[in-house]
């Protein structure tokens, strides 16, 4: 039997072939909810093979009230932390039999709207979601009735669940690693100060000076976006000036602006500027200087959203990881060596 490719092969089609009723093909390609004798399954499955039919994802979805479909919202898959975050999701989601689907925000908050609405009619299984600007468009998820994890600290009074690290702690103790070298004079390039994690980061790092009895500077905040172009153009202000000893850059595109900037400069890392950074990928370990920096367990984190949404009862729940410090050069610890990089346990 044959089918031109205008025409769609249906159920029908395949009975046909196959010599049964429309209903035992939908046992079979269903496994349930009747059992059908090996012969006539085996039957079946020939004819399915014989006449390429596909089974109609749409329909199922319709009649199992599951879409078989994650997705993810992000502000900006070309950062690598971020696209580490979507590859581990992809492969949890995957593990678990469902199709991500990714919408990338491009930073844009009007465009963030519109995928989530883009996603919520596609009636996705559940939503895994980092806003623009930590402003979230949780209204409208909860009002759809969808299952949403968010991937960043946000205002408790939204009342949804997160996974997330202390990155105000993070931020103390990396900054803390740079007074235990020595240090005196600590810089912080952070992220736009309206942003909560901005501002978890900035109190992490003034915790980690006053605990020690050093000069909290405000001269010394440079605020700018979270990329390598804000990196490098908060590094150029800092310059005009004295600039500090060492710099805490609250992401790892931050700081690859920095560096770039204190070459241009002439400044030598860590010889001359000290440098540790936040939210790194193994691309840190790579730069020359290597970037001390903090690291969340990006595996970890994606298995334990995709396992929230598939478990979702409708309890709210905020999941909290340890982070860790993965020592570099720019810090000017010595004898740092590349590690392999190794799948999170």
């Amino acid at each position: 039997m044959t089918q031109s490719h205008s025409q769609r092969v249906t159920r029908s089609d395949v009975a046909k072939e196959a010599g049964t009723s429309v209903a035992v093909v939908s046992y079979v390609i269903n496994n349930g909810p009747r059992p059908v004798a090996e012969a006539t399954r085996q039957r079946v499955l020939q004819a399915i093979k014989k006449t390429g039919y596909r089974p109609n994802g749409i329909a199922r979805a319709l009649a199992s009230g599951s879409t078989q479909t994650y997705g993810l919202v992000a502000p900006d898959i070309s950062n690598p932390f971020i696209a580490s975050m979507a590859h581990a999701l992809q492969h949890e989601a995957f593990a678990d039999g469902k199709v991500l689907l990714l919408g990338d925000a491009g930073d844009n908050s009007c465009r963030e709207r519109e995928l989530i609405n883009n996603m919520l009619h596609r009636q996705v299984d559940g939503l895994i979601y980092t806003s623009v600007d930590r402003h979230p468009y949780i209204n409208l998820i909860q009002e759809s009735g969808t299952p949403c994890v968010m991937l960043d600290r946000v205002d408790p009074g939204l009342n949804v669940s997160v996974i997330q690290v202390d990155e105000q702690l993070a931020a103390m103790q990396v900054t803390q690693h740079l007074i235990d070298h020595g240090y005196r004079d600590i810089g912080i390039i952070c992220g736009p100060r309206e942003m909560l994690n901005t501002q978890d980061r900035i109190r992490g790092w003034q915790q980690a000076l006053e605990a020690s009895s050093l000069v909290v500077n405000p001269s010394w905040i440079f605020s700018t976006n979270y990329t390598r172009a804000g990196g490098y153009e908060a590094t150029k202000r800092m310059l005009q000036s004295q600039p500090p000893r060492a710099l805490f850059a609250t992401n790892e595109q931050q700081a690859l602006g920095c560096l770039r900037a204190l070459a241009e400069h002439g400044l030598r890392v860590p010889e001359d500027v000290a440098l540790v950074c936040f939210n790194a990928t193994q691309e840190s370990a790579y730069n020359v200087p290597s970037l001390t920096a903090v690291r969340q367990p990006v595996d970890k984190m994606a298995r334990a959203a995709i396992d929230m949404l598939k478990n979702w009862d409708g309890e709210v729940r905020r999941v909290e990881f340890e982070f860790y410090l993965r020592t570099g050069e720019s810090c000017g610890c010595q004898g740092h060596k590349v590690q392999p990089e190794t799948t999170e346990e």
